[in-house]
């Protein structure tokens, strides 16, 4: 039986979660998609947000990580590529595969799995002494990571009311962005005072927080939609209870979940309106984010390959533009929710092609002006960037809610690990002003994708938004 020790009673008595809950359903609404924000989702966003912040922390610390890590393991050019697509490789296959477990054994379960194996592998790789051990740990957190993607942002979008969905899911992404700027900002301090040998320690530092961050899972409820999705109505009626007061009932949300589709499962996923949804979101995932681990993987490597190599002045710029691919995703979140998913996904992506284009037909420009083409990508991307994880919950129902949100995320890797492999390799032998080029052309095609593709699911449940009937 599904059991939760941290009701929003915590917070709001349970009669006073329980009228609020009256007071905003309407008759025959669903409870949860009628529901105010609750003590009990705002614990659950956290519980959630804190798998990306930490996933976020281990993919951008090896940024900084690799500048001492390169002479100390004597790692060649194909080796630092192969480092930084590691966990990219990872994450395609972790997204594929616990996908899908998570749709079959539900999310409860594999909500703390996975962060086992994130903690123990950052702190294994503080004792890695050849290159191979680093690329081995480096794919087993990508693992890690690529299930959390689908297995937290489907749990969460399962409790959220509809008016604070996309926000809501597009947190999850801040906070990845929130580890991120914190590990880049911690690697520059390291640095700075522990110098380039400090790279173990940064590495290993993840470890802290993934702790932290599992001992706050614990005890988090399973998804009612899926209980009901799997025949297990009073299981899903207690959790709801539990949450709501002791009035909830899940007639609501099962009439949403009562059509069966034949073959849930990726056969679903690959014919019909499912393949067209899958085909956007994995495309314009793929294009948004290739970019972004690539800048996050090599940052200060492009940034000296476009002349900043004296003293910090890379690692000061690659600091500058995390904290800025985090504030970029601050408007985005209100936009997504006034402005809509579909307009916001546009006009970022016209944004950040523009900078890329600049680059690469001035990349011997004033180090300032560079830094300000980077900087205004990273707040051009935050649209794109919240709404990667908002549009596959959106679009797939519930039993195949994490499958789609797997694959998409593996589709999305395949990109970002070529590219990642590839950009020290093309900055090698192309040079920096057509590497940037080709950048702008793959993001060209996350635009045209979309603009073909993308539907609008603002205020719609995700019964309406997922149906295809």
């Amino acid at each position: 039986m599904t059991q939760y020790s941290g009701e929003s009673t915590a917070v709001l008595g349970m009669d006073e979660s329980a009228r609020l809950v009256r007071e905003s359903t309407p008759s025959g609404g669903s409870i949860i998609d009628n529901s105010p924000m609750l003590a009990f989702h705002w614990r659950l966003l956290f519980q959630s947000a804190g798998g990306p912040f930490l996933d976020g922390w281990l993919l951008s610390i090896i940024g900084v990580a690799l500048i001492g890590m390169t002479p100390a393991l004597h790692l060649s050019g194909t080796d630092l590529s192969a480092a930084g697509a590691a966990a990219l490789i990872g994450i395609f296959i972790g997204g594929l595969v616990f996908g899908r477990v998570t749709d079959v054994i539900g999310r409860q379960l594999m909500y703390t799995i996975d962060l086992v194996a994130l903690v123990v592998c950052s702190v294994l790789c503080a004792f890695v002494t050849a290159p191979w051990q680093i690329i081995v740990l480096r794919f087993v957190i990508g693992i890690a990571i690529g299930a959390d993607y689908p297995i937290a942002t489907s749990l969460l979008a399962e409790w959220l009311p509809v008016r604070k969905r996309a926000a809501m899911l597009g947190s999850l992404v801040v906070a990845w962005f929130t580890g991120a700027t914190v590990a880049t900002l911690l690697g520059f301090v390291m640095i700075q005072y522990l110098g380039e040998s400090s790279w173990r320690w940064m590495l290993a530092s993840s470890g802290v927080p993934g702790a932290i961050i599992l001992l706050m899972r614990f005890g988090t409820p399973e998804s009612p939609r899926w209980l009901i999705s799997k025949g297990r109505i009073d299981e899903a009626r207690e959790v709801v209870r539990r949450v709501f007061g002791p009035d909830a009932d899940v007639q609501s949300i099962r009439a949403e979940e009562v059509v069966k589709r034949e073959r849930a499962g990726f056969a679903l996923l690959l014919r019909g309106e499912y393949l067209r949804r899958t085909v956007f979101c994995g495309v314009f995932y793929l294009c948004a984010v290739t970019p972004v681990f690539a800048i996050y993987t090599f940052g200060p490597v492009i940034l000296r390959s476009f002349g900043m190599a004296d003293g910090n002045i890379s690692n000061v710029g690659y600091a500058l533009i995390s904290v800025l691919f985090l504030v970029g995703c601050l408007p985005a979140l209100r936009l997504s929710e006034t402005t809509g998913r579909r307009p916001l996904l546009l006009w970022s992506f016209v944004f950040m092609i523009v900078p890329f284009v600049a680059l690469g037909l001035a990349p011997r420009a004033p180090v300032g002006m560079i830094i300000f083409w980077f900087c205004l990508y990273a707040v051009a991307s935050g649209g794109p960037n919240i709404l990667e994880w908002s549009y596959p919950n959106e679009l797939f129902p519930t039993e195949i809610r994490a499958t789609a949100m797997g694959l998409v995320t593996a589709m999305s890797r395949i990109g970002a690990a070529l590219g990642t492999f590839l950009l020290p390799i093309s900055l090698e032998h192309y040079g920096d002003g057509p590497t940037m080029l080709m950048v702008a052309a793959l993001t060209a095609v996350g635009f045209v994708v979309s603009l073909l593709l993308a539907p609008e699911t603002k205020g719609r449940s995700l019964a309406q938004t997922s149906d295809v009937s």
